[in-house]
């Protein structure tokens, strides 16, 4: 049935019935639970090597070596972002979801909350765990950790492990392709961002992944700190999904 059939119910009735439909979609395909699972297991197996490796190491970023999975684990969740928008552009599928939700706006917002708040949720606890399995590797060195540092460093990689999920979904809108949407981030933040961005210069501090991981260091040398990193990232993100919402408005399902 469609929501606009029968008695209208209030916007935030719509939308949450929207949102629980959008829910459902995500709970019940396997390969988007799979990347989320793959986010928990790959950010947790490298902070624990990482923990490991940098346990003699006393002049060490401690914050960074713990919380270091999150570079191979982001992968995950930008992963998570991509395929959760792209198998709408399979077999009719948006389509589909636009005849039960014909205000495109509504539904492109439910679809991002609901990329948004498992990341976040699993975010946080693979921050925890991360934390925990590094500490465990550190030694008497984690001691140099404070509660500060550690509530601020998990707090914010839930929250850069978000955005990136969503700056790809708000890509993968505009490209229509999850493949193609993973084809351009990926190689960025491997290639371009990882390997020359200490040699091209400061404009590099921000460019979404670097500047959302300077939450992830005790102390930064770059232009932006913790929280004014995560500030441009979740600008590059909304770029994205206000650029995707203008793609789904705009061209036909």
């Amino acid at each position: 049935m469609r929501l606009q059939d029968g008695p209208q119910p209030r916007a935030y009735e719509a939308y949450t019935a929207v949102l629980h439909s959008e829910w459902l979609k995500i709970r019940t395909l396997r390969s988007l639970l799979g990347t989320l699972l793959a986010l928990f297991a790959a950010t947790t197996a490298f902070s624990a090597v990482a923990g490991l490796d940098g346990s003699s190491a006393p002049d060490s970023d401690l914050l960074f070596q713990a919380l270091s999975g999150v570079l191979p684990g982001q992968i995950a969740a930008i992963s998570f972002g991509a395929l959760a928008v792209s198998t709408e552009f399979h077999e009719g599928a948006l389509r589909l979801s636009l005849a039960a939700v014909p205000r495109r706006g509504r539904w492109f917002a439910a679809k991002s909350t609901a990329i948004a708040v498992p990341t976040l949720v699993v975010g946080l606890v693979t921050a925890l765990a991360a934390l925990l399995a590094a500490r465990a590797g550190l030694g008497e060195a984690a001691d140099g950790l404070s509660t500060g540092e550690q509530v601020r460093g998990g707090v914010g990689c839930g929250i850069y492990l978000t955005l990136m999920a969503l700056l790809a979904a708000g890509l993968t809108a505009v490209l229509r392709s999850g493949t193609a949407a993973l084809s351009v981030l990926i190689p960025f933040i491997l290639v371009v961002s990882f390997v020359i961005g200490d040699a091209a210069g400061g404009f590099t501090d921000y460019l979404p992944d670097r500047a959302g991981q300077a939450v992830l260091h005790t102390s930064y040398d770059g232009h932006l700190g913790p929280w004014s990193g995560l500030a441009v990232t979740a600008a590059w993100a909304a770029a994205a999904l206000a650029a995707g919402a203008w793609s789904v408005r705009r061209r036909d399902a």
